[in-house]
């Protein structure tokens, strides 16, 4: 009985982390390049060990282990927008920003000019390009940014806004603010990334799919908790009959 009340426990925080992760995608339905995540769990069989000795073998219990998120890489849908200061990302390129921590990367290209000309991303971290910031003039016009990241005034080229991809996507951690950071060293997009000015990619999260997970979730935690809860009624009732009869 007490293995029951261990193996409905650790369901219950599995399904607790699952139901983080969905409030998490379902708050960034409408956060320009938002990614969403998945909750991946692994099976744990306990005892680990064993002994020929025993007359009967050992009873293995099945508990649920946290393994981690996934992070879904699909393409979010491309909406026109007609700002040449936004762009998509077609593929699997980041954008890179400077912060107070260093060097981030984002899928959001809703780009703004910053009071000092530079080019920032909506959170005001500045856009990174191939050597460095990219400023702009207040005198000049005409701005445009080409597929391959570069941006271009009635001057001429400014700078090439620089796209880098990862051999392993999926060690991005999540910093907040849209931002991810990686302990892997980013590697130049190439081919991988192109840019669509005048648009923007929206988060990739399905709606419809996550309210799906919501529920079900939502309907797995209640049954567990029932099932704990009767456990417990079962156990004080065999406490009571066993004191009636010493």
């Amino acid at each position: 009985m007490q293995n029951a009340l261990f193996v409905g426990t650790s369901s219950q925080v599995a399904l607790q982390r699952e139901l983080d992760v969905i409030a998490n995608n379902m708050a960034n339905v409408s956060t320009t390049g938002f990614k969403a995540r998945n909750t991946r769990f692994q099976e744990y069989l306990m005892p680990v060990a064993s002994a020929d000795s025993f007359k009967t073998s050992d009873r293995r219990l099945s508990y649920v282990i946290d393994q981690g998120t996934v992070l879904d890489l699909g393409q979010g849908p491309i909406e026109q927008t007609g700002n040449p200061l936004h762009v998509a990302i077609r593929g699997d390129a980041f954008l890179t920003v400077q912060t107070p921590q260093g060097p981030r990367y984002t899928r959001n290209g809703a780009f703004e000019l910053d009071a000092q000309g530079t080019l920032v991303t909506s959170d005001g971290y500045a856009v990174q390009g191939e050597a460095g910031p990219i400023a702009i003039n207040p005198q000049e016009t005409g701005l445009s940014i080409g597929p391959d990241g570069t941006v271009s005034t009635n001057l001429g080229i400014r700078g090439r806004i620089r796209l880098v991809t990862f051999a392993n996507a999926q060690r991005l951690q999540n910093e907040g603010a849209n931002l991810y950071s990686s302990a892997d060293q980013p590697q130049p997009a190439g081919l991988a990334g192109r840019l669509e000015s005048g648009a923007l990619e929206r988060s990739n999260v399905k709606p419809v799919i996550e309210m799906t997970r919501l529920m079900d979730v939502n309907r797995s935690y209640a049954m567990v908790s029932s099932v704990i809860s009767r456990l417990d009624d079962l156990r004080g009732t065999a406490i009571r009959r066993l004191a009636d009869v010493a």
